[in-house]
């Protein structure tokens, strides 16, 4: 069922609340003044290659901005499985994007929480990770450590996505057998922000 005009702004404007109130009550863990614009998850969402069958994992789905972007692809909500710190948030997006699979827990501490939510059916491979994570809110070592773990569930060749407000890469790279490519500044988004792609070359 499509919704109308005032359905959405107002869906928009609970999202924006929402988001407000996690920023007061854990700025860090946030990193952000409002949730992704539709733009910028829109850019993260085109490296999915729906042609791989293999799912897709977002880390720091909040109030599901990038995840809309993401099933918007055409991707089936059944290949997409998150990972969100927030038990709030994860309430909100199960019963937002029925199908697909919220998990609560530590994206930084990813293996161990794919294992404690799902044991011996957690995938060992996905087609990308997509990460809406503030990564610059979090010490280099932490972020290093994230890069490392994403690219460990992906194929050679296939993308970790970071979305970010910096000019600066949000993950520093000194690996060469690592590729990084940026996006154009997106201007809409509020700060301005770059899509950033990391690869394991092959």
């Amino acid at each position: 069922m499509k919704l109308s005009r005032k359905a959405v702004v107002k869906a928009r404007f609970a999202d924006q609340v929402r988001f407000l109130g996690s920023v007061i009550r854990a700025p860090r863990s946030v990193g952000a003044i409002a949730p992704t614009s539709a733009e910028t998850a829109r850019m993260m969402a085109t490296h999915i290659d729906l042609a791989s069958g293999l799912p897709v994992l977002e880390l720091g789905p909040g109030t599901g901005a990038i995840t809309t972007a993401i099933l918007g692809t055409g991707l089936s909500p059944a290949r997409l499985l998150a990972v969100e710190y927030s038990a709030a948030f994860c309430r909100l997006l199960n019963d937002r994007f029925p199908g697909a699979q919220f998990l609560q827990g530590d994206a930084f501490d990813l293996a161990a929480t794919l294992r404690d939510r799902l044991g011996d059916a957690a995938p060992d491979r996905f087609d990308c990770v997509i990460s809406g994570l503030p990564l610059l809110n979090f010490e280099k070592e932490k972020r290093v450590q994230l890069l490392r773990s994403a690219l460990s569930v992906l194929e050679p060749g296939r993308p970790f996505v970071q979305f970010s407000y910096g000019i600066i890469p949000p993950v520093p790279v000194t690996d060469p057998d690592i590729a990084v490519t940026r996006s154009r500044w997106n201007f809409r988004n509020v700060p301005p922000a770059r899509v950033w792609v990391y690869r394991r070359r092959s």
